[in-house]
């Protein structure tokens, strides 16, 4: 099979990032190589993942073995037992540290000979947009920023080939009061920057590769996380209390409102543009923040993950979205079409065609 390029975007989702792993591996199965990747929250870390050289199989394997329980490390009350998740709140604001996380995707950075963006960067390449193979997104909470790392690096007083990308993926990672806040000490200002997850303000940052003013030489495939039902009120969707959680506490309340902000993602507002080049991945009510997932609810999101990703390929073709979307067409939002038909199944794209 002919290998084709393409540039991935995968959206964040926390635990329900499994199934990003598994529309990647059957991306690969269909010789899809990846050119950029992008990402925010769990889906920097399946990007981060992809740009140091992980394969597949690599990914399967490393999913076998998350440890999620770990994840949740440090806890204010386990200084003081006493104080609880609130006083962890109110002085670290947020649960856990994601000290442990750091170094675990570190060390798995660092097994690929990763480090820094530096060593994810293409010297040919034309501008700054260009030169990096990785992109992470992270919300700067103090100055009210959306930063794409390690573009925006320099805005944190870092120069970008010399940026850790374990450090921005644990930015983009810090999911409202569940992780502590990222807190960046900008050297050349001496000003800091309170970061949090990129999911706050771009949680599927698909636009981020897209050429201006020419067709593109390959497509971007964007990875969304969906609900089984996403016409069900949001209020029914999201994660309840954690089990020992008293219910009505301020700290679920805070946790109901980060949910809220983290999961209202209306996919029926998609515009069709982006719709098109989109693999939707059934969550199978897997929560964000479930880190008590076991192994067979891995496999089975994994699966979703894996079968969204052939469905959708069975379906594209990429000369039919650059005739219909790229070339000044008006279109309009994916609401307005949704009780439409389905367009008849194409073909895949014709081997020896690079997708853009």
């Amino acid at each position: 099979m002919a290998e084709q390029f393409a540039d991935l975007v995968f959206e964040g989702g926390g635990v329900k990032g499994i199934g990003l792993a598994g529309a990647y591996a059957a991306l690969r199965e269909r010789g899809v190589v990846p050119k950029r990747v992008a990402g925010t929250s769990a889906g920097a870390i399946t990007a981060a993942l992809v740009a140091a050289g992980y394969d597949a199989s690599e990914l399967d394997g490393i999913l076998q073995n998350v440890p999620f329980a770990r994840f949740k490390d440090e806890a204010w009350e386990d200084k003081l037992p006493l104080a609880g998740h609130g006083a962890s709140v109110l002085v670290e604001l947020g649960i856990y540290e994601g000290k442990y996380f750091e170094a675990w995707l570190r060390g798995l950075l660092e097994a690929k000979g990763i480090r820094t963006f530096g060593q994810l960067a293409d010297d040919a390449a034309e501008t700054l947009k260009d030169r990096y193979k990785l992109k992470v997104i992270v919300s700067d909470v103090t100055h009210r920023r959306l930063l794409v790392l390690p573009d925006d690096a320099e805005f944190l007083g870092v120069e970008p080939d010399e940026l850790e990308v374990a450090y921005a993926v644990r930015m983009s990672m810090s999911i409202p009061v569940f992780f502590e806040p990222v807190m960046h000490a900008n050297p050349r200002t001496k000003h800091d920057h309170l970061i949090v997850d990129g999911g706050m303000l771009s949680n599927f940052p698909v636009w981020l590769f897209d050429c201006e003013g020419r067709d593109p030489k390959w497509p971007t495939f964007g990875m969304v996380l969906v609900e089984g039902d996403p016409k069900v009120a949001l209020g029914h969707r999201v994660e309840g209390p954690e089990h020992g959680a008293s219910r009505g506490s301020v700290v679920d309340y805070v946790k109901a409102l980060a949910s809220t902000m983290m999961e209202a993602h209306d996919r029926l507002y998609l515009e069709k543009a982006t719709f098109a080049r989109t693999i939707a991945i059934p969550t199978l009510g897997v929560g964000t923040t479930e880190f008590g997932i076991t192994p067979d609810r891995v496999r089975e999101l994994y699966g979703s993950g894996r079968r969204a990703a052939l469905d959708f390929l069975d379906r594209w073709d990429f000369d039919a979205y650059i005739e219909e979307f790229r070339r000044g067409k008006e279109h309009s939002r994916r609401d307005e079409t949704v009780s439409r038909p389905a367009a008849p199944r194409s073909a895949p794209p014709s081997p020896g065609r690079a997708p853009a």
